[in-house]
């Protein structure tokens, strides 16, 4: 019983029953009965050949194939729209519990993991049509194999009334070459091999069909490309299946010997018996339509669609249980300590490393560093430096590999992570673009119109006042903005949190799509709207940098130097160097312009 319990098929029969106890009774019901119906069907079409040769009244014959024949037409398309419910209520389930899964873990190293990764690949596209039909279409497919398997057997059965080894002759044939039939029809696609494939394929249909990749496709004349790209990726997983099964192929010239021996043997003895006597016309119509019927066991059954549907199933829960077991669920842990009015003196990161788990060599390796509570500091280095990651463990996105993050003396993995997140804000320099209104973008949590408003005033984008507006074309009355002006929205969501509390401000990249003149009217507001926070800050260019309370530039993983603008100028060191290297294009850039004008 516990190997039966582990069979994905089970599972997933299991699943539906736990989605709707009710669709599911009434979907199985419908199944027995259609499987059922044929056998009557076939009984039937053998009582009235009997009474046309008896000479009897056919009154009866004919009105029970009439009731027989009319279920088997109206309940087909009942039973199709019962299980397409089914399959949307089992769907909206699992992607329910898809969302709850992935958002468990309070890091991200499970979105980034690659084994993770392939699970959540899976479970995602169960129901996308990427590998097989959507559920809804599924069940209607799966419930048409059922059917088949039932009225297979129900004829099979059938035969029993003409010999007790009929059945288990022709039944068994048959059956057989179900077997082989199911053997030449499975592929394991959960192999690394078939998700990148099939990773490959969504992504090449993405950029056709989405549009922040259109203006480049179309500029650059890719559109035939991509749709080759779509329908190479798509080959391969189409031959990797192909490749799967036809190596079981050969065995089927023993299902067509095993089924011309016991059809035979069965007709032989049939006719025999008719010819002496021993059965009747009506007996021999009933009994060949019935062996004829039992066919359907090698077509019905547990087919390809539940196959697909299954692993789809499997899937999700697999990831369900990952993200609640795995150490991916355990990398980010709440402590027990409030957050609240933290940081009151400094945060220090003391000899912190960290390795993200797809690498070996480490992007922060033993650095030290001192941020004054309620300074600015700003971080800069080249890139792989390991700038974006400090704040990402600022965040605790992640937790340091070894060493420790204090908040005024308290390891940060001590403190309740609820708490540290309202007392944090950042803007990262791959911030959403929510395509949802205006309002939901600046404050997705609740906020008075008000608040909105003055959010958006500081960061400089007054001009956006519709605040109901979605902000995506591709809604009725949506629009889009410039990027300029989706990094306004983005840093008004940032100011937004500090009105509500946040005392820790990050910001990475924030004016990376405005102008010079932009970028510094923009981070003057910040400043003063953050005055009193701690504010850390990563950009390349030095203009908004030197503004400023400390700098510290990183390199390999480690702080290498520390200091006010000023103090990094005398030093003459890597800040300098970069500083002077950015000023020198500048000037070249702006004498190239006053030369042309």
């Amino acid at each position: 019983m516990t190997l039966l319990r582990a069979r994905r098929e089970w599972v997933f029969f299991a699943t539906l029953w736990r989605s709707h106890p009710g669709l599911t009774a009434v979907w199985w019901a419908l199944t027995l009965f259609r499987g059922i119906l044929p056998a009557g069907f076939v009984v039937a079409i053998g009582a009235l050949v009997g009474a046309v040769v008896d000479g009897a009244p056919l009154t009866a014959p004919l009105l029970l194939i009439g009731v027989v024949f009319a279920l088997m037409q109206l309940l087909a398309p009942l039973h199709n729209q019962i299980g397409s419910m089914l399959g949307e209520h089992v769907s909206n389930r699992l992607h329910d519990r898809l969302l709850v899964a992935a958002g468990t873990p309070e890091g991200i190293t499970h979105l980034e993991n690659r084994a993770h990764m392939d699970e959540m690949t899976a479970a995602r596209d169960f129901d996308l049509g990427m590998i097989g039909p959507p559920l809804h279409l599924s069940m209607s497919i799966i419930a048409g194999g059922l059917v088949t398997a039932i009225s297979g057997l129900a004829q099979a059965a059938v035969l029993a009334a003409y010999a007790w080894w009929a059945p288990l002759l022709v039944g068994g044939a048959w059956l057989s070459t179900h077997w082989l039939l199911r053997e030449s029809s499975q592929w394991d696609r959960n192999t690394g091999e078939v998700l990148d494939a099939q990773r490959r394929a969504e992504y090449s249909y993405r950029l056709a069909v989405d549009s922040p990749a259109a203006k480049e496709i179309r500029l650059f004349g890719l559109a035939s490309w991509v749709t080759d790209r779509f329908a190479a990726d798509r080959r391969a997983l189409v031959e990797l299946r192909w490749h799967a099964t036809r190596l079981r192929q050969k065995p089927m010239r023993w299902a067509v010997a095993v089924l011309t021996t016991s059809g035979g043997l069965l007709f032989w003895s049939l006719g025999r018996d008719a010819a002496t006597g021993a059965v009747d016309l009506g007996q021999v119509s009933t009994f060949a339509y019935a062996a004829v019927g039992a066919s359907a066991l090698a077509f019905g059954g547990l087919n390809w669609a539940l196959s697909l549907a299954s692993d789809g199933v499997a899937s999700v829960l697999r990831v369900e249980a990952t993200m609640a077991s795995s150490g991916a669920a355990r990398s980010v842990v709440s402590g027990r300590t409030t957050a609240e009015g933290m940081p009151a003196a400094e945060i220090r990161f003391r000899d912190v490393t960290f390795t993200y788990p797809s690498m070996s060599r480490p992007v922060l390796d033993g650095l030290d560093l001192t941020v004054p509570a309620g300074s600015s500091l700003a971080v800069v280095g080249g890139n792989g430096a390991g700038k974006s990651t400090l704040v990402k463990l600022l965040c605790r996105l992640y937790d340091p590999v070894s060493g420790r993050i204090e908040v005024d003396g308290t390891d940060l993995r001590e403190l309740d992570l609820e708490s540290w997140r309202r007392r944090t804000s950042a803007i990262f320099q791959d911030f959403i673009r929510y395509e949802l209104s205006l309002k939901d973008n600046v404050a997705p949590l609740d906020a008075t119109d008000e608040e909105v408003r003055q959010a958006l005033d500081t960061a400089g984008a007054a001009d956006l006042r519709d605040l109901d507006r979605i902000l995506s074309p591709g809604y009725e009355n949506g629009t889009d903005l410039s990027g300029g002006q989706w990094q306004r929205v983005a840093l008004a969501r940032v100011l937004h949190a500090v009105n509500r509390g946040a005392g820790v401000v990050v910001l990475d990249e924030p004016t990376a799509q405005l102008d010079v003149r932009g970028e510094a009217e923009v981070f003057d507001r910040v400043l003063e709207a953050t005055r009193g926070c701690t504010t850390v800050l990563i950009s390349h260019r030095f203009s908004t940098v030197r503004r400023a309370d400390r700098i510290c530039v990183i390199d390999q993983g480690r702080v290498v130097e520390l200091g006010s603008h000023d103090e990094l100028m005398a030093l003459g060191g890597t800040y300098k160097r970069l500083f002077e290297l950015q000023a020198t294009r500048f000037n070249e850039e702006r004498n190239g312009a006053d030369r042309a004008s």
